[in-house]
Formats: C-alpha cells, structure tokens, sequence
C-alpha cells in the first residue's frame, strides 16, 4: 500500500540499477583503464600488443583500434571507448591510439570535480569552451600551409605517420607507395577534390620475398589465370570487354521440367543451347576485344569460340575488381552481350599480362593512360607481418588523403598539444568563477601525449617536461618530444609534421566523448527473462 509508507516496485526485481555519483566515477575509472591498456603503444618507441582471438589466430600490433577492435569489455563506458577508436580511424585513419589517451586523461581531469560535489553540466560547459578555443588557437596561430605539390614535403608528413609503425624499416619504400596510390585515385570536379582510396586502392598481399620487394602501380591486379590454357597470357594495348553476366546457356530459375516425346527433341535441346551461347560469343567477337573480364561463369563452349577468335578470358572476378578495372581502362561493365557497343570497349590499358608469383598465377592489368584506380603489391616473410604491414601502410594513405584534401600541418612529436596546454593555460586566467577548474583541467590533459612519449623512450618526464614547458613559454611552439631518445628537439628541424586535421579530429573526439561520458548518472541493466517466465 503506497498510502501508508510501503515500498513501491517500478522495476522488476531482475533489474540492476546504478545512479548518482557511482555511475560518473565508475565511467571514469573504465575510460582509464582502456586508455592505460594502449598508452605503451604511443610513439616510435611503442610495445606490441599479442591478442589471442577465440579462435586460436594471434593479433601482433600497436595500432590502438587494431588493439581494441580484438578485446572484448562488459562496461558500458569501456564500449563507448572503443567506439570513438574506431570512429578516428575511418574518419582520418590515424590518431586511433591517442585519442583514447586523451579521452582517459580529460575523464581523470574530471574526477576531482566530481568528488568535490560540482555539478557535471559546470564541468562540461567548461570543457565546450576549452575545445572551442583549442581548435581556434590551432587553426589560427600554431598550424602551417603546405605545398601538396611539394613531394618530399608530403613524404615528410606521411613519414611521422609511419614512424611510430612496424614499417618504419622500410619508411621511404612505404611513403611513397602511398603518395604514389593517392595521387593516382585523386580526382578533381568543379573544384572538389575527391581520393576514395577505400574503393579505388587495393592492397594485395604475397606472402614470400622482402618488404622491398613491394610495388605500386596503376591499374589492378587479378588473383586469376585465364580460363584456357592456349588463350594468350601477354597482350600489348588490349580492347577489354567487362561483362557482368554468364557466357553460358541460362538455366531455369527454380525447378524446370521438360518432356521430351520424340528422340530428336533432346539433340534439339543441345542445339538450342549451343545456338544462345554462339549468340553471346558473337555479339562480343565483333567488337574484335583482345581480353574479355566477366563476374559469372564461361562455359567450355564459350572457352573454344573465344580461343578460335584469339580472345582471352578471365571469370568470377569480384564487383569490386571490376569496377576499378572499369575506371583503369575506360570500359564501360556492361550486363547483357546484346548491348555491347564500341563506346564500351576499354582501350585504355597498355599491358595485360599473367605472372607467376610464388605458387599462384596472378593477372596485371598495368601501364594505363589515365589510370584512377591504383595496386598496391605487398610481399612480406609471414602472413603476420604482411598484416601489420597492410594496417600500417592503411594509416599513411589516410594521411597521405588528408594532406590533399586538408593543406595544414602542425608540429608532431607532441609539440601542438603542449603549444595549446600553454595556449589554454594562459586564457584560463580570464575565465572567471567555477568554470576555470575544469577549463585548466583540459589544459594540463593536453600534457598526457609528451608525457607519455618520453615514457614509452625511458626517459624520466618530470624534468623532459619541465624543459619543454620553457621552450614553449618562450613562443616556441615548435618544440616536442624526439620519441626515439626522449629530448625535446625543434620539430621544424627534426622534419615531424602531423596533419591538422589528424590531431584535431583526436582532440575533438576525445573532449566530446568525456562531454558524453560526464552526462550519465544513470545506468539500468536488465538481466535477461528466466526459462519459462512469460509462459
């Protein structure tokens, strides 16, 4: 009876709630343990990470969303961590591993507030305005143009990317792989640059031989032989017909019948067959290709009529390779054989060759004129290598995309978030009541990606970190953290440049998801229904 002081149920008693304070500093506590899991895997200087999957395959990486992507967490604030990791690495494919960081460091900033009572809205106020003057002060005095006509400056920037990798032995190879895929890819219409490197630059693994061995070209690469053995392997400028349909007889959708009454009706049957795919071959041979690229199936019939008209063929090759080949060569993928015309016919690519690679056959279609589609050719001693590899050279096309698309660049090596911690700092001193507290908390979270350079290299941070707080109370935001010896060097000097956009889509990211983290005090968790309740 709720009149006279008897306790009211509103959820069911299998419901697990949390509230108030709890929630806030629970959140905090799983947001820091995600960041201190990942923190070693910051800078040149970085620790691998070996992850097991259940599967019994092992993960040997230091790419944070690599890492995150492979552990399985039960708190709810954990999985928001691991989301905003992923959500870096498409967005601008880098900066996956400090943005978590910086998350962790802006929720322990947060965590003597809350303990002293001050509402969580007073703190995230506070932290909008400190972001808002971050970026401003980043975009307006700390960030540099750049020539993205100027290949050894891009190649610098794409270097710092690489740098903290496992590729890094093989940087200059793997730097200009990836300038080279996205300057081919890079399209320009009314003005708007465009460098789809998900759909456009393909990375081939081949197990076997060195790192160096691996290339870049335009144009693509085929895990395919042709279809018969005496079709020709070598072709110079070839006319390519992409199809997307079967060179074979079509079958019945469902279950067909036929009933047959006389003996020559079943030779008939064949005849007709026959006649449909002739058709087929027909409609393709006089447009006089040299190579013939379909999604489905050549039947044998098809093989000989092909053969007997010097035409090669590939079959079952994948949407994808289709549409890049489509965009190498200028033809256009066509789905019935009735409607091929001559506008169709590619005659873009300068050589179509088969080559053997280890024990596979593998088809080039390279030296195009106009090739908007590029291959990178990864050769690597294990399989585990070569994916390493592949997640590394992935994080310098992106950076390599950012650069063309956005021409600004800050200072790596730590140097822009100490440059901004300084900048914070001194505008801290004008906000005014409550606020300042958390405004400077931003400032002084900024520190955590120098301070934990210098630790990942051996160094001790206290007195690094004192010696980099001078050189930038001086104006000398250039000055960061070298992460190989741990000494704070001039950035212009040492060549480490990160992209602007890069750092602050990290900054951003992690300030936002703290703002979301902080908004919670409530967390209700229903245990799932017992067998047989709700019979």
């Amino acid at each position: 009876m709720a009149g006279r002081g008897g306790p009211v149920l509103v959820l069911k008693d299998t419901t697990k709630r949390e509230s108030g304070r709890k929630v806030q500093l629970g959140n905090v506590e799983a947001a820091k343990t995600i960041a201190d899991l990942v923190r070693t895997s910051l800078g040149p200087c970085s620790m691998l990470k070996m992850l097991m999957d259940p599967m019994g395959g092992v993960v040997m990486t230091n790419d944070g969303n690599a890492i995150l992507r492979e552990i399985q967490v039960q708190h709810p604030a954990a999985k928001a961590m691991l989301d905003i990791s992923r959500a870096v690495d498409e967005e601008v494919g880098d900066g996956t591993t400090s943005v978590i960081i910086l998350a962790g460091a802006m929720l322990s900033g947060a965590e003597r507030f809350l303990k002293e009572n001050i509402h969580p809205t007073v703190i995230i106020s506070a932290y909008r305005k400190a972001l808002d003057d971050a970026v401003t002060l980043a975009k307006e005095q700390i960030s540099v143009p750049v020539d993205v006509t100027d290949r050894e400056q891009v190649l610098k920037i794409v270097n710092s990317c690489i740098g903290t990798k496992l590729i890094r032995a093989w940087s200059d190879r793997a730097c200009s792989m990836a300038y080279e895929a996205v300057n081919t890819v890079m399209t320009e219409d009314r003005g708007r640059v465009e460098v789809d490197i998900k759909r456009y630059v393909r990375v081939e693994k081949v197990p076997g031989g060195s790192v160096d061995d691996s290339v870049a070209f335009g144009g693509c690469m085929l895990n395919k032989d042709v279809v018969h053995t005496k079709m020709r392997r070598r072709i110079e400028n070839p006319r390519i017909i992409l199809l997307d349909c079967n060179l074979e007889y079509k079958k019945g959708e469902s279950m067909t019948n036929l009933e047959i009454s006389n003996d020559t009706d079943f030779t008939r049957i064949l005849e007709l067959e026959e006649k449909m795919v002739q058709q087929m071959c027909d409609d393709i041979i006089q447009l006089k290709p040299d190579l013939v690229i379909t999604e489905k199936g050549i039947s044998d019939l098809a093989q000989h009529y092909l053969l007997k008209h010097n035409i090669s063929a590939l079959r079952r090759t994948r949407k994808t390779d289709n549409n890049r080949i489509s965009r190498a060569t200028g033809a256009t993928i066509c789905h019935r054989t009735d409607e091929l015309k001559e506008a169709d016919v590619g005659t873009g690519c300068g050589l179509f060759e088969v080559r053997k690679i280890g024990d596979e056959y593998f088809s080039f279609i390279e030296k195009c004129q106009n090739p908007k589609a590029c291959t990178i050719l990864l050769r690597g001693a294990s399989k585990d290598v070569l994916k390493e590899v592949e997640r590394n050279l992935q994080d310098a096309l992106h950076v390599a995309r950012n650069i063309m698309l956005q021409p600004h660049i800050a200072a790596g090596g730590g140097a822009l978030e100490m440059a901004l911690q300084h900048g914070l700092s001194e505008k801290a001193k004008s906000v005014a009541g409550i606020q300042q507290g958390p405004y400077q908390a931003v400032a002084d979270a900024l520190e955590i990606i120098p301070s934990t350079l210098i630790q990942n290299c051996g160094s001790k941070p206290l007195r690094v970190l004192t010696e980099l707080r001078a050189k930038h109370s001086q104006g000398l935001t250039s000055y960061g953290i070298d992460g190989e010896t741990g000494k704070v060097v001039d950035m212009t000097e040492f060549g480490v440049w990160d992209p602007l956009n890069v750092r602050l889509q990290a900054i951003k990211t992690a300030v936002e998801t703290a703002i979301l983290l902080l908004r919670i005090d409530d967390i209700v968790s229903g245990v799932k229904k017992t067998q047989g309740e709700g019979n």
